[in-house]
């Protein structure tokens, strides 16, 4: 029995912010960390029929007081396009 039968497919889109670039050139910051644990988090929900977007919508270097967000922006279009299903983002590390 394969997932689909089991529930529909649910394209799960991850959004990622971090106020400030310090540290984003680093291979490990915080945008890659909340990356994995969405991740992590869509993976525990497969037998829901959650699948993990290739696409990324990364807000490096972007405060969150207002919502002119270039990632944001576009995820928003994804979702209004019927691109999207569910949403996963995490609270900032660092």
């Amino acid at each position: 029995m394969d997932i689909e039968t089991i529930a529909p497919l649910r394209r799960c889109a991850i959004y990622t912010r971090k106020s400030t670039n310090q540290r984003l050139e680093h291979n490990v910051n915080s945008l890659v960390t909340q990356r994995e644990i969405s991740s992590a988090y869509i993976t525990s929900q497969q037998y829901k029929g959650w699948v993990e977007l290739p696409n990324r919508y990364d807000d490096g270097g972007h405060s969150g007081s207002g919502m002119d967000r270039p990632a944001l922006s576009q995820l928003m279009q994804d979702i209004e396009a019927g691109a999207v299903d569910v949403v996963s983002s995490t609270k900032s590390t660092g």
